[in-house]
């Protein structure tokens, strides 16, 4: 049997069924999501058609009878505004249906041709009248925008000319203001250089004739008493030197005290820890002569016991035989020995 190959197998279909568990749970939880949405939905709806049901309600009582649309069927003058069944031939009322007009009859056929023919004659003379006018507007419409272009082409020559007048002013008086500043600009870089290179001779002179320079070690004192100004120190005195010296001699000398006290004190543990061994070990071989004894004495004592109690048995089965019959301790030992 292949193990890796049923292993192998058996975590797969583990892995599906986790997998469809998974798509089973999701489907569930889709599920439950759009019931509860189809549940707001219909909610939503009712309440909706309460809302629109109740404006409808309203809407009709407040509506007045001659606006409202099944008016015409309780209108108490419907004869009278009724108009007759057939008005002309051209009444859309009269549907095939309806059976007010048949097919032949015609009977404005002479005013309608004359009618057509005039509205022809119209349109066709309104077209032409229009057709002329929009001759004459294309007309009026490409001098007016000839002279337009010209007029523009004019303006633009114009403006080109007086941007160049203005650019070439721009110019010059951009080329003097920048002149203007270069020699401003080389003035003040000069006097800052002579300026800068006076600052820098009284620098290196007070730098040279002052107490930094020159290592004086008053300046390293604190007007305001025993304190060392750090910015300003320039090294330790001899006595000074002298005294962190014997300080640190006095530091070594604690040290190898320390030290001593210390190998004296682990010495001291590792002695009583080796006694504390050696008084349990002891413990445990006197513990331990003291089971074997006291085992060996149990051992007599049990010994001792089940002699006594083999020669109880004994005496008393003597005993017992000795006051049966022979038939009956035949019997008795023949039952004993089944």
């Amino acid at each position: 049997i292949d193990k890796d190959a049923l292993d192998v197998q058996v975590k797969e279909r583990k892995i599906q069924e986790a997998i469809e568990k998974a798509r089973h749970e999701k489907f569930a939880n889709d599920m439950k999501r759009n019931d509860r949405l189809m549940c707001l939905l219909e909610e939503q709806q009712k309440r909706e058609i309460k809302d629109m049901n109740k404006a409808l309600k309203e809407f009709q009582k407040n509506q007045t009878p001659e606006t409202r649309r099944e008016f015409d069927l309780n209108d108490p003058q419907a004869l009278k505004k009724d108009r007759p069944a057939r008005v002309s031939d051209t009444d859309p009322r009269c549907t095939i249906s309806g059976m007010q007009k048949f097919a032949g009859e015609d009977l404005n056929y002479e005013q309608r041709m004359k009618f057509q023919k005039e509205q022809l004659r119209e349109w066709s003379l309104q077209q032409q009248k229009d057709w002329k006018n929009a001759l004459a507007d294309q007309k009026l419409a490409d001098d007016l925008y000839d002279k337009y272009r010209v007029e523009i082409d004019r303006k633009i020559l114009e403006l080109q000319r007086q941007e160049e007048e203005s650019r070439r002013a721009v110019c010059t008086a951009t080329k003097d203001f920048n002149r203007i500043q270069a020699d401003e600009l080389a003035f003040k870089k000069e006097l800052d250089k002579s300026q800068t290179l006076r600052d820098n001779m009284d620098e290196i002179t007070f730098l040279l004739r002052g107490d930094f320079l020159s290592e004086n070690p008053a300046q390293a004192l604190s007007p305001l008493g025993d304190r060392v100004l750090v910015d300003r120190w320039k090294g330790m005195s001899p006595e000074q030197l002298m005294a962190i010296r014997h300080y640190q001699k006095e530091q070594v000398q604690e040290n190898l005290r320390l030290r001593e006290q210390e190998r004296q004190r682990d010495a001291e543990w590792d002695r009583q820890r080796v006694q504390a061994a050696r008084a349990q070990m002891l413990l445990e071989r006197e513990q331990r002569r003291q089971l074997r004894e006291r085992r060996r004495d149990l051992d007599c004592m049990n010994a001792e016991l089940s002699q006594e109690q083999r020669a109880k048995n004994i005496y008393l089965k003597e005993e017992a035989y000795s006051n049966v019959p022979t038939a009956q301790y035949y019997a008795q030992f023949n039952t004993t020995t089944r």
